[in-house]
Formats: structure tokens, C-alpha cells, sequence
């Protein structure tokens, strides 16, 4: 990417959680220092993300969501690229929806922007606070309009309406097994890519696994971490999304998103704070710079 082209827009619909990183505050300099301005459609308003923290404050913002996709269409504003995320109702649902319609149709000649979604909606094997099941329906629904779909393991389950299995607990060829039947169910609910994130082995890997729209599946696994932190998952989405619009191969994408990932949760560990505040990615920004 030029330094001197304008850099292209990617709209984030996510929630603003003020403290501990994730969501808004992962996405936006993820995507920033790696060339794309960040245009925010924040969902919800939290004091801190859900995990973790208790008593927390939680606005929804979906009326406020509606003005805003109001105005950006007033000012005729394009996109390269439309990321949705945490959602603070099921009324979003159809308020998503309705901003992929204004904004995914473009003119004659001109590129579509490449829709990702990024189910977030729980982790191992429990659903969000937050969550109801008339959202995690709606969810269903959204995820049929991704070109890019990121789940994980838990995601994967609840969008298939699959049992939940700690694949810690499995030897890795079962692990991968019900992963793998995981990805295939996953195509019935979007022709999209896709890419299962944060699979735990029993021999001690990370596993990440993707079906392009061909059918070709692949399998990315490194080293696990003795740590987990929220906000992960949007580090690992960004950092996809980002490498896919500057021209990377699907499977090239998904390795640098997976190793970034896995360096950051690596260089976190040493710094003594809790889990809870997320990983520590300031420090580590700057090797995702473009490098033309």
C-alpha cells in the first residue's frame, strides 16, 4: 500500500468497552497502524468488557446507531471493507442488516466491500452475559451475509446448534475431527469463508481452521500459551481482515493473524496485570506497518 494513497475505509460495528481491551479499542489501531481508517459504529457503551468485571455499565446504542449510518449516507461514504462484532440487542440484528444494505451496494466498476463477521456472542462453551437467545437466533440470521465468518469453538456450536465439547479434554485427532465437522456445518449457514479460531489441543497447539469458498480447508496451528486474555478474537479478525484487503491469500492471512496473535499473548505475559485488562498490543503494533 502507497503511503501516499488515501487510505481506504473500514466500518467497525462493535461495542465501546472503556477499560480492558477489546472490541473498539483492539480494532481500531490493529487496523490503523496496518494502513485502513477505522470509521466506529459503536453498538453498546460499557464501562468494561463483560468479563472479568462485575457492576459494569452497559448502554445500548442501537437508536444511536441509526442516526449515524443516517448521516455517513448523507455524506455519500464508501467502504473497502464492513466489520461487524458484539451486539447489544437483537434489535441490532436487523439494524446491521440494514447498514450492510445501505453501504455493501456500490457503483458501476467499483469494488463491493468485503463483509466480516465476527459472531461474538460467547467462550468456552458459555454465552455472554449479555446474550439472549432471541440474539443468538438473530445471529444465525446475520451470519448468512458474510463473506468472512470468524467464530469460535463456542460460536461455531451455538451457530450449528451443536453440543459443546472442551477439545482440551479430546485427543487432538478427535479435537480436529469435531472441529472439522463443525466447518462443514458451518456451510449451511454461509457461502462464505470461513475460520474457526482458538481450538485447544491436548498436545499442547493452537488450531485455527478455514474453508474457502471452493471447499479447500486448511489447518493453522502454533504453540499454546499458558495465558488467555479477552479481545483476542478481535485482534485475530482484524489482523485477517486487514492482510485479505491489502491482496494476501486466504491461508497467508489466517497464519499472520494466528502468529500476531500468539506473539502479542507471548509478550503480554511478563507485564503484571490482570488477564482481565487484555493483552498488552501497544508495544507490538509496529510489526504490522505495511512494508511498501
Amino acid at each position: 500500500m502507497s503511503q501516499l494513497s488515501y487510505p481506504p475505509r473500514v466500518a467497525a460495528l462493535h461495542d465501546l468497552s472503556c477499560f480492558g481491551r477489546c472490541a473498539l479499542t483492539v480494532v481500531m489501531p490493529t487496523l490503523s497502524v496496518m494502513g485502513y481508517q477505522v470509521v466506529p459504529i459503536p453498538t453498546a457503551l460499557l464501562s468494561t468488557h463483560t468479563g472479568g468485571f462485575e457492576d459494569l455499565y452497559f448502554r445500548d446504542l442501537t437508536e444511536d446507531m441509526e442516526q449515524i449510518s443516517a448521516h455517513l449516507a448523507r455524506l455519500d461514504t464508501r467502504f473497502r471493507a464492513i466489520y461487524t462484532g458484539f451486539l447489544g440487542s437483537d434489535e441490532q440484528i436487523e439494524t446491521v442488516s440494514r447498514f450492510i444494505d445501505r453501504f455493501g451496494e456500490t457503483e458501476d466498476g467499483e469494488e463491493k466491500p468485503l463483509i466480516l463477521i465476527d459472531p461474538v456472542m460467547g467462550d468456552d462453551g458459555v454465552l455472554y452475559s449479555t446474550y439472549t437467545p432471541a440474539l443468538v437466533r438473530g445471529m444465525k440470521r446475520l451470519s448468512a451475509r458474510a463473506q468472512l465468518l470468524t467464530p469460535n469453538l463456542t460460536e461455531a456450536c451455538l451457530l450449528t446448534d451443536t453440543p459443546y465439547r472442551d477439545t482440551a479434554g479430546l485427543s487432538p485427532d478427535e479435537a480436529l475431527a469435531f472441529a472439522e465437522e463443525l466447518l462443514e456445518r458451518l456451510r449451511n449457514v454461509t457461502q462464505g469463508r470461513i475460520v474457526i479460531t482458538g481450538i485447544f489441543l491436548s498436545d499442547g497447539t493452537l488450531a485455527n481452521l478455514g474453508r474457502d469458498t471452493d471447499g479447500s480447508a486448511f489447518t493453522v496451528r502454533r504453540p499454546q500459551e499458558p495465558h488467555s486474555y479477552p479481545g483476542t478474537g478481535e485482534l485475530f479478525a482484524s489482523v485477517l481482515l486487514g492482510g485479505l484487503l491489502r491482496g494476501d491469500s486466504f491461508f497467508a492471512a489466517v497464519e499472520k493473524a494466528a502468529s500476531f496473535t500468539g506473539d502479542v499473548i507471548h509478550a503480554s505475559i511478563p507485564i503484571p496485570t490482570p488477564a482481565r485488562e487484555g493483552v498488552a498490543l501497544e508495544p507490538m503494533l509496529w510489526k504490522l506497518l505495511p512494508q511498501d
